[in-house]
This record gives structure tokens, sequence and C-alpha cells, in this order.
């Protein structure tokens, strides 16, 4: 019988207090780790920010976003390692309702831009 794999949308955040070879190896590690168990469709490194408020006393964060098709087993040893992982601040798995597909680079462009205005005037204020 033929497994199902249903579509997936996974966001962590890494610690960046350890550098960023440690922060890099952390996101190779579960790219990797995601892309031996299911197909990947997306990897966003939104890169680090600052967080709404502190986790354990860190007030930044490396978001990576990865947007992947695996089977429905996968998820709960995924959750269990980034649980386990001490770089790993906070994540979140969602199963997507739709198809995805790799977004263009000029959206993905123009989201940064849009972020960076709003928060260029967030500091003006």
């Amino acid at each position: 019988m033929e497994k199902v794999l249903n579509s997936y949308e996974s966001l962590f955040i890494v610690d960046v207090t350890n550098g960023e070879e440690a922060t890099n190896a952390t996101v190779n590690k579960f790219t990797s780790l995601i892309a031996e168990n299911g197909t990947i469709i997306e990897v966003a490194q939104w890169g680090k920010r600052r967080l709404a408020y502190p986790i354990n006393d860190m007030p930044e964060g490396y978001y990576v976003v990865v947007t992947f098709k695996a089977a429905g087993d996968f998820l709960a040893e995924l959750d269990r390692l980034f649980q386990i992982d001490e770089n790993v601040m906070r994540s979140l798995t969602i199963k997507l309702d739709f198809e995805p597909t790799a977004k263009a680079a000029a959206v993905v462009e123009e989201v940064a831009v849009v972020e960076e205005v709003a928060e260029v005037a967030a500091d003006a204020e």
C-alpha cells in the first residue's frame, strides 16, 4: 500500500546567541532531515529578526519556514526532534489544505520590502 503524502509548512526559530555557524548547522540539520523523510518544496530563510517578546531572555531569533510533503507519521518525529534540540527556540508545523508551489523570488522580495517599510515607519513613531 502506498503512503499518502500530505503538504505541510513548518516554521522554526533558531537561537542566534551561539553564532552563525551553529545557527546554519541547526538549519541544515532540520532541512536535511525533512528532505530525507519527504520532499521539500521550498525553504524560506527569513533571517535574524526581533521577537515579539523575549524567549528564554533572548530578544532575537533566526526564522526558517520549510514547505514540504511527507507522510503523516513523520510529523511526530519532527516535533520530537524540535523539542529535544536546545538551539530551536520555538516551532510550529501545520497541514496545508492546498497544493503548495515554490513562490517566485519577486514575491518574496516584495514582502521583504514591505516589511522593511513597516519597520521604518514603526521606528519613526
